[in-house]
């Protein structure tokens, strides 16, 4: 990821990033690390339920809804708040046992539940792999149940919704997992192990292929290969698939970008290198992404989820500034700066999903550049795509899950700028437009006539206060549950 002048503090928790070691480790180690591995609820996680109206209260809080239109319902980002609400109120007060949440039926859209459910789940979330003592918080730790009253509203399929918020829900902590966990527990053979939990949890619905060095090099891949030189571990390319019962309507991809740790390589990073550890973010949205939909099974879509994990590190190996690496595509990159490594992996993950795997609709998501970040901050990610029925998807998904987006332009008079001397193309432009060109740079890995867009998360994927933010999980689930449809 390009540089960006800003200093985060690094915060924490996770759900299931089982920590994996770098190095061989003894029988005691390896317990300990179990023992610092969370599950997706604790014991004392509240259970959510639906109830009929009747009971007293102690205590009540009113939460605003918005400007009354009877025509309009409750939109789902309005019921996410709602549900981290309840959740934070849930925590903070200490003494409560239960709640119940009274909510106007006549208001409410159909996602209901499932709106509710997985925000107020993530509102759970705490990291507490590497606390101890009384440093360790448990959200919510005295309240068994929250009951769920809708006046006039119909309970039929309500339980279904709650567990598949639940489900969405877990993937993002999962995504927060991955994110929040330094380097020395999590690189990308580590990753991997998590991707082939994901698919034996699953029920049978998803398998995991993973390819290592000696297969990637058989398929060519020579940009990805070429940044993971300098990796202490072996490339990890990991490719689940997700297959429905029933009829499959359409194939998807979904491509996230997995360095587990950037530092610039010989291009080295000068500032926020303590950060570094977030550039696995779309890796982290794509495979938590993958949990929730192993979990739910949408019907109508097969979907492949693609990551090519590696880091980005210095040694005697490693890729220096004007080498020239061959994708698998057969093309030629001039590397000018070994900081814009993201999209090398990125070009043979791509040609996988499309040629090998033969989605018909590819998104990728990634932490890609800085130049996002000073377009956007730190809330919005960058959606670049030539396809406007692709862009109208992903823009109803994201005011839909409230991750929120922004389409950015795909100005090709600046591909000038990925011109080489020597070679096809080189892997960065000019000072100006960095992440439009970075965009165009991943379009010469995609058959042109397929829907892709590129989606750049480097803003929201962390926050200054909390860390991880789980980004792009609830948009990759949804948008793969209405390819179905």
């Amino acid at each position: 990821m390009a540089k960006v002048s800003r200093r985060l503090p690094i915060s924490g928790r996770a759900t299931r990033a089982r920590p994996c070691p770098r190095k061989r480790t003894t029988p005691e180690q390896k317990q300990d690390e179990e023992n610092l591995t969370p599950s997706v609820l604790s014991p004392v996680t509240p259970a959510l339920r639906v109830a009929t109206p009747g009971a007293k209260s102690k205590r009540y809080v009113l939460l605003g809804l918005g400007t009354y239109d009877a025509d309009k319902p409750v939109d789902s980002p309005t019921l996410m708040k709602i549900g981290s609400a309840v959740s934070s109120a849930c925590h903070d007060e200490k003494r409560a046992a239960s709640a119940s949440v009274l909510l106007p039926g006549d208001r409410l859209g159909p996602s209901l539940y499932r709106d509710f459910a997985t925000a107020f789940y993530s509102g759970l979330y705490a990291d507490n792999r590497y606390r101890t003592g009384k440093k360790v918080e448990v959200k919510a730790e005295d309240v068994k149940s929250v009951k769920i009253l809708v006046e006039g509203g119909d309970a039929d399929g309500a339980a279904a919704d709650i567990a598949a918020g639940m489900n969405v829900a877990a993937g993002c902590s999962l995504t927060k997992d991955i994110v929040n966990a330094p380097h020395n527990v999590l690189n990308s053979e580590s990753l991997a192990d998590t991707a082939r939990r994901i698919a034996e949890e699953s029920g049978g619905c998803i398998t995991a292929e993973i390819l290592g060095k000696k297969e990637c090099e058989e398929r060519g891949m020579g940009a990805y290969l070429g940044v993971a030189r300098g990796s202490e571990t072996e490339p990890q390319f990991i490719h689940l698939t997700y297959k429905p019962e029933g009829e499959v309507k359409k194939k998807v991809g979904c491509v996230g970008k997995g360095l587990l740790f950037d530092t610039g390589g010989y291009n080295i990073k000068t500032a926020m290198m303590e950060l570094m550890k977030f550039d696995c973010g779309g890796s982290a949205a794509v495979l938590g992404a993958a949990r929730a939909v192993g979990q739910n099974k949408p019907d109508g879509v097969e979907v492949h989820f693609v990551v090519a994990a590696c880091e980005n590190m210095i040694n005697a190996r490693a890729v220096v500034p004007s080498d020239i690496l061959t994708a698998s595509n057969g093309k030629t990159i001039e590397v000018l700066n070994t900081d814009a490594e993201g999209r090398l992996t990125l070009a043979d993950a791509l040609v996988f999903a499309d040629k090998e795997c033969g989605c018909e609709s590819i998104i990728e998501l990634s932490t890609l550049t800085g130049a996002c970040m000073i377009s956007l901050g730190k809330q919005i990610c960058g959606v670049w795509t030539e396809d406007d029925d692709l862009a109208k998807e992903l823009d109803e998904v994201s005011k839909a899950t409230g991750d929120k987006s922004w389409r950015m332009p795909m100005a090709d008079e600046y591909r000038e700028q990925l011109k080489s001397k020597i070679a096809d193309m080189t892997n960065l432009g000019d000072r100006y437009g960095g992440a439009i060109t970075a965009a165009l740079f991943l379009t010469e890995f995609v058959d042109k006539k397929k829907p892709f867009a590129h989606i750049d998360i480097a803003g929201p994927v962390w926050d200054d206060k909390t860390g991880a933010t789980g980004f792009g999980a609830k948009l990759v689930a949804e948008w793969v549950r209405r390819q179905g449809e």
